[in-house]
């Protein structure tokens, strides 16, 4: 079995912790929220095997890596910053990056704005899709009216912390279920309870954990939590904003690296809430991308696509790879 490796190195003003693993060229794997490098566990070996130097850092603010007070230091510059200097620190010019969920803006961000850097890109869950035509959260206010809108609840610092971290075990046992692709269908999230509710109230409790989500697994998840608590990821969403301003001069810019998307089909992300099929922001991602070369939409997944369903995102992944020169 290839053996994963964990180090801290220096990038951007702070210290990332990655696990990585095999020799090769740079694949940059960025996890989303609310996760760590440990959501990438089955695509390490899987990539160190097809030849890739497999690196997959827990993100700003996560795990063992620095989490900066301010909320200024979550911006996607810094977080396309801390991508670029760890692409320096491990003496590599170039590197192909791949995202899920958060994470997936990350990538596309890095591909959109550093294609010297990052040779190709892959997103998860996420799609890449251009700037709006006004400040998110206006946008989720507007679509959200009088009904409980997560990204919303995130704005106030220390709400949602409160509430997480109340008991970490928990939350990360709701959250992993909830959104995942092992909900009865006639159970999913819930959807239209008031602004006036918590997070938690919207998911549902698990009976069992799913075959893909071993206790050790959450266990994992919810110590990492525990110590380091929510915040620095809560940041991130309460950057919406200042990344829509800083984001201005490349208003209609395309991605012109070559780039590629994975999803589940029981993923609200990908299909909108109770949907079967790809919505429209994943039709219309070809659009935005130059030298879009496929997706790979997988049927049974949820919204942790790679944990749920390893063998289909690592075939998917590797047969993206092999289009490169």
């Amino acid at each position: 079995m290839t053996e994963i490796r964990h180090r801290t190195v220096a990038t951007n003003g702070i210290q990332l912790h990655i696990a990585e693993a095999g020799e090769g060229p740079l694949a940059l794997l960025c996890h989303g929220w609310p996760e760590s490098w440990y959501s990438w566990r089955h695509q390490l070996p899987a990539l160190a095997a097809a030849g890739y130097h497999a690196v997959a850092p827990d993100m700003r603010g996560y795990g063992r890596s620095d989490a900066p007070k301010e909320i200024d230091r979550y911006t996607v510059f810094h977080l396309v910053g801390d991508m670029v200097g760890l692409c320096d620190s491990l003496a590599a010019k170039q590197a192909v990056i791949v995202g899920h969920d958060w994470g997936s803006i990350v990538a596309w961000t890095a591909a959109l704005l550093r294609p010297d850097r990052f040779r190709a890109v892959v997103g998860v869950s996420v799609p890449f899709f251009p700037r709006g035509p006004m400040p998110p959260t206006q946008m989720f206010k507007a679509v959200a009216g009088d009904n409980f809108m997560y990204i919303l609840y995130f704005q106030e610092p220390g709400k949602a912390e409160r509430e997480l971290e109340a008991d970490p075990t928990r939350t990360m046992r709701m959250l992993l279920y909830s959104a995942s692709g092992s909900v009865p269908r006639d159970q999913g999230m819930r959807a239209g309870i008031p602004k006036t509710a918590g997070f938690l109230d919207a998911l549902i409790e698990p009976p069992k954990l799913p075959a893909w989500l071993s206790e050790s697994d959450l266990a994992y998840y919810a110590a990492e939590f525990a110590r380091a608590g929510f915040r620095g990821g809560l940041n991130w969403y309460r950057n919406f904003d200042r990344n829509w301003e800083l984001l201005a001069p490349w208003s209609d810019a395309k991605v012109t690296v070559p780039s590629y998307f994975i999803g589940g089909l029981r993923d609200a992300v990908v299909t909108g809430p109770g949907g079967t099929e790809p919505g429209p922001m994943v039709q219309m991602m070809p659009s935005f991308c130059s030298d879009f070369r496929g997706m790979r939409l997988i049927p049974d997944a949820g919204h942790w696509t790679q944990q749920e369903d390893p063998g289909a995102t690592n075939k998917a992944l590797l047969d993206f790879l092999a289009t490169l020169t």
